[in-house]
């Protein structure tokens, strides 16, 4: 049977528990279990993952999270470096990840993205890491 772990950043609350959801409907519905750990926010959620990985205990990860811009450029380095983080996992490490970090302009743009039926990206980030 297929485990994945589900890392959720939590800066946003709202969004956080709107794209587990998603991710945690996918994975019933492929019959995969399930971890879920939580981080303070998308740059720590490449971290987690490494941490994870010397476990053994997954087949695959759920990266999940949001960030919004803001009026500095400190979007875009938490952007970027979350995901050449992970996409580092991915290609040196050979880790299956399903990228659900949001990047996103307005709130509005992220509940959109993260509710299971409307955007449903916590369910698409947790096909990717299942594919």
């Amino acid at each position: 049977m297929t485990h994945i772990l589900i890392i959720n950043s939590r800066f946003y609350p709202e969004i956080a528990d709107e794209l587990s959801k998603g991710a945690a409907a996918a994975l019933s519905k492929a019959g995969a279990t399930f971890d879920e750990i939580e981080v303070p926010g998308a740059f720590e959620v490449p971290g987690a993952i490494r941490f994870a990985m010397t476990s053994g205990k997954y087949d695959g990860y759920v990266a999940l999270g949001c960030v919004i811009r803001g009026e500095t450029t400190h979007y875009d380095y938490v952007c970027g470096e979350s995901a050449r983080g992970l996409m580092n996992l991915s290609t040196f490490d050979g880790l299956a990840i399903g990228y659900g970090v949001l990047t996103v302009e307005t709130l509005e743009q992220a509940e959109v993205r993260a509710d299971p039926m409307r955007g449903d990206k916590g369910g698409e980030a947790t096909k990717a890491a299942l594919a």
